[in-house]
């Protein structure tokens, strides 16, 4: 990457070694499936968040790196190499593999540091704002191959130490020193958004194969694939355009601590959430005229009401506003949460369908003017990000 004034699209090894990432989502679902307890869902997400700051971490690093050039690209493909170990490790990250994922991890997260002081090269600022995130990348690595030697509630504890230390440790520096490429920087968040989304639909695949497509399982799948065209239209349809424009509004610290809100943490709540939807949805295909059990009952409503709590979170951080649509539909989804494991799968499946639906329908209808402005290259309106404070929807 040129720095924060060129404008460089993703390129392709970038997408390849989001493939690795995707295989590593896919093992997360997989270990979900497996141990559909609230141990296990605890487990999940946790193993969740450390693949999601390593990834994030390169995508900080390949915004600024050009990764496909010379002795960086063969140290790209090690990393790659690494964290296919990692997703291997995954299922049992927290049984027989902890130190297996442990190494591998800590060898992502060393990589990682060597490869961004090697781009802050002559830079002082994007050097200065490596060596302070050193500590905290370094620490966390090395107490996650730690647990791995330990078992049960003291593995999950370090698990945990690990990662607040690691998410809590880049807010030292409140953001001096970064160097940031907008465009590149929200397309690659966004392929990663649009990456989670088809791992529920290869969920979904996967839970039909073997299993006699009745008039349950069709109706079953094509209420999964209308939640998970929702999830994609909730997001892409304007959200993902309006933070774009603010993160090329902003210039310095304010760039880099915006993107590191909006993207870094933000955006792992909704792909947090998007997993959690696949994994209900497994369940859900294999039993849609059964109850699901509470854990996927809670994944289901609690996974889609985060993945809606933090577009209501993104657009406060930007705007300073809410608006309602948002808000109804987290709120709807917290409110049929405790009846999801009382109805039939296919029920409980098509209620947050209806509310995403509903939602849909009435921002196209309320903001359809804007809306298509927005589409067409206009900058966000204060009616679109900003109408609760001048008393709108």
């Amino acid at each position: 990457m040129e720095g924060s004034q060129g404008e460089e699209r993703v390129r392709p090894l970038e997408l390849f070694f989001d493939l690795v990432f995707v295989f590593a989502i896919t093992q997360v679902t997989t270990m979900l499936s497996a141990d559909p307890t609230w141990g296990g869902l605890l487990r999940g997400l946790i193993v969740l968040a450390a693949l999601w700051w390593a990834w994030a971490a390169y995508a900080w690093l390949t915004n600024t790196l050009n990764p496909e050039e010379g002795i960086v690209r063969i140290a790209m493909f090690v990393v790659m190499g690494s964290m296919l170990i990692v997703a291997l490790a995954v299922p049992e990250a927290f049984d027989e593999h902890g130190v297996v994922f442990g190494v591998a991890y800590l060898v992502v997260r060393v990589m990682h540091l060597g490869l961004y002081a090697l781009a802050a090269r002559g830079d002082h600022d994007l050097l200065g704002a490596v060596l302070r995130m050193t500590p905290s990348s370094t620490i966390s690595g090395v107490l996650i191959l730690a647990a791995g030697f330990l078992e049960g509630d003291k593995r999950t504890a370090l698990w945990l130490i690990a990662l607040a230390i690691d998410y809590l440790g880049v807010l030292v520096g409140r953001g001096q020193g970064w160097r940031l490429s907008p465009g590149h920087f929200a397309e690659r968040h966004g392929l990663i958004v649009m990456i989670a989304i088809g791992e529920s639909i290869v969920a979904l695949g996967v839970s039909a194969t073997g299993t006699p497509l009745s008039a349950g399982v069709i109706a079953t799948a094509l209420v999964g694939m209308a939640v998970a065209t929702s999830l994609w239209w909730t997001y892409f349809d304007w959200v993902a355009i309006v933070v774009e424009q603010r993160l090329r509004a902003a210039t310095g610290a304010q760039q880099a601590t915006l993107a590191r809100d909006a993207y870094s943490y933000l955006h792992f709540v909704m792909v947090a959430g998007i997993v959690l939807f696949a994994f209900s949805l497994k369940k859900a295909l294999a039993h849609f005229d059964g109850h699901l059990d509470a854990v996927p009952a809670t994944a289901l409503c609690a996974g889609l009401a985060g993945y809606v709590l933090a577009h209501v979170i993104l657009r406060y951080r930007i705007s300073k506003s809410i608006g309602r649509g948002r808000p109804v539909a987290f709120l709807a989804l917290i409110a049929i949460w405790p009846f999801a494991d009382e109805v039939p799968a296919l029920a409980a499946m098509s209620a947050t369908a209806a509310i995403f639906v509903v939602l849909i329908a009435y921002e196209a209808i309320r903001y359809r003017e804007p809306r298509a402005q927005l589409r067409h290259g206009a900058t966000a309106t204060e009616e679109l990000m900003s109408a609760p404070r001048a008393g709108h929807s």
